[in-house]
């Protein structure tokens, strides 16, 4: 494992501070941000290998996660001291995490009974299958469950991974029947160990976590009797449901003992907040492995008929209203240049994308579909397989680089133009962070295939800024976490470029490349199956 250890410079060592946990899909990290603004003061971050065991798993070794989140706040307090800083001045800590990764294990012993499986693990294929056929009236509905619980059945979900777990795993179903198991997603295996584990660890989530399973009813914000049914899975193996920000628990050891977890938000519900989308209507976009969009709806839930997720956005504070927020996630953004670079050897390193596209002036009528592993919203069609389309003997490495940027844009734009169609009111602007952000061509690109303005976070840590703010608000109700956060004044927009008949032109074309991108893996969907997708 690689590790980052970063001082900011002039980032000040006076407290107070707050510590935010940040596990990641592909690292974990712990940074220290002055409380109450988004300067980060120093942060420690050290990747976490992933464990493809089969073609489609992808498992992480839940021990391992641990560790590193642990050697991460030793190695960021270590530098906090090195500034001058004092660790006793850190009020708080916050957590956020990668959202539906699985991990169950031993009440008793602390111990794991299985790898922790991945959101993006694709194994549960045949489960969603086998779910499928004991729906009433052999309808095969993927969205029989979203009255309940907002989302489609998905291999995606927690649940899903859970009952694959109870028909795959032995000592899994020993220990569920035996009432010996313990369920969690990220957040609830962090939170577990750092308070004590077996010995008096909490067993607690958070709404937005809990939104991410299956299992919690969207309304009462509860776990769901006729959710639990359906899957086939105990009560007793489900933590406690929290709010996203209240005092969960005191660390019990290390560095930062007695220090109390006053925040928990999945990643992308951490990113809301940190990008202060706070009021209905306003929505951000965070560009990673996927790219993930969410469109705060207030309080009031808006059930998708656009094939979009209603998901809880975060609730701060157990007497406060939880607000809601569609969320459309798109499978393959970053990881298509992984792609490029491991699998077909187009790139050497991530450096070269903006001056590789930015040496022709379009992508040459080239459409690329990234869809490796099916499509998510707002097709949720697993029996897509990638493609690119157009290509001719002019085409270059450059134009299909160019092309793999836009294609993270036409996904966005599918997935805002369905947002605006369940909420009928258009974005003005998009919020956007994450590591492809700092691409500026790949902005500009998003501006003129959408057609809105795009601001970009001031920081890239708006994941672990939106738990550090939750877990201030909470040591400190004074927080104004609408209040401007910087000093830095305000962001500049990115506007398009282009007129509306060439957008509409060229997202046209995108969605011709989609249609082609269909019924490659056609044995694993059902007709009644993709009729559900109609209208998409």
């Amino acid at each position: 494992m690689s590790s980052v250890e970063q001082v900011v410079e002039g980032g000040g060592v006076e407290g107070p501070f707050v510590g935010a946990i940040d596990d990641g899909t592909t690292s974990a990290r712990f940074i220290i941000f002055r409380a109450g603004t988004d300067d980060i003061v120093c942060y420690h971050q050290i990747e976490i290998p992933s464990i493809f065991a089969k073609e489609g798993w992808c498992e992480q070794d839940p021990k391992v996660i641990v560790s590193t989140v642990n050697e991460c706040i030793v190695g960021a307090c270590k530098k906090l001291k090195q500034l001058g800083g004092q660790v006793k001045d850190i009020v708080a800590v916050g957590i956020t995490n990668q959202r539906e990764s699985t991990v169950i294990w031993d009440r008793n012993t602390g111990e794991t009974l299985a790898n922790a499986i991945i959101w993006l693990d694709n194994r549960t294929t045949s489960t969603v299958e086998e779910l499928l056929e004991t729906i009433p009236n052999n309808a095969r509905n993927i969205n029989y469950l979203r009255p309940l619980c907002g989302l489609p059945l998905s291999p995606y979900f927690s649940g899903v991974k859970l009952r694959w777990l109870r028909d795959n795993v032995p000592t899994v179903r020993k220990a569920m029947e035996s009432g010996d198991a313990m369920f969690g997603t990220i957040d609830t295996w962090l939170m577990y160990n750092l308070t004590g584990a077996q010995n008096g660890g909490v067993h607690k989530t958070d709404v937005t976590n809990a939104s991410r399973t299956m299992l919690m009813n969207i309304e009462t914000l509860q776990w769901d009797d006729n959710l639990l049914k359906f899957f086939g899975l105990p009560r007793k193996i489900l933590p406690e449901i929290c709010s996203s920000a209240e005092h969960f628990g005191d660390i019990s050891d290390g560095v930062l003992k007695g220090v109390p977890i006053t925040a928990d938000l999945g990643d992308q519900q951490a990113a809301l907040v940190g990008q202060q989308c706070l009021a209905k209507g306003q929505a951000k976009a965070t560009y990673g492995t996927g790219c993930f969009l969410l469109y705060n709806t207030g309080p009031s839930i808006v059930h998708s008929q656009h094939g979009l997720l209603t998901t809880v956005g975060y609730q701060l504070g157990r007497k406060s209203a939880p607000y809601y927020a569609l969320e459309g996630s798109v499978s393959i953004a970053g990881a298509a240049f992984n792609w490029l670079k491991d699998n077909i050897g187009l790139i050497q390193n991530w450096g070269q994308i903006e001056p590789m596209a930015q040496t022709v002036d379009n992508s040459l009528d080239v459409y690329f579909v990234p869809a490796f592993n099916g499509l998510y919203a707002p097709y949720w069609n697993q029996d897509a397989r990638g493609v690119i389309c157009g290509l001719s003997e002019e085409t270059t490495s450059e134009h299909i680089v160019r092309a793999t940027l836009e294609a993270v844009c036409f996904q966005v734009r599918d997935i805002l133009d369905s947002m605006h169609k369940d909420c009928k009111i258009p974005l003005a602007k998009l919020m956007v962070d994450g590591g492809m952000t700092v691409n500026q061509l790949f902005l500009q690109l998003q501006s003129d295939l959408v057609g809105i303005h795009v601001l970009r976070a001031k920081i890239s840590e708006t994941t672990a800024l939106g738990a550090a703010m939750a877990a201030y608000k909470v040591v400190e109700p004074r927080f104004n976490m609408e209040a401007p956060l910087s000093k830095s004044g305000p962001r500049e927009p990115i506007t398009p470029t282009i007129n509306s008949h060439e957008r509409d032109l060229r997202y046209k074309k995108w969605k011709m490349a989609i249609e082609r991108s269909l019924n490659w893996e056609t044995s694993t969907l059902a007709q009644g199956e993709r009729e559900a997708f109609d209208g998409a």
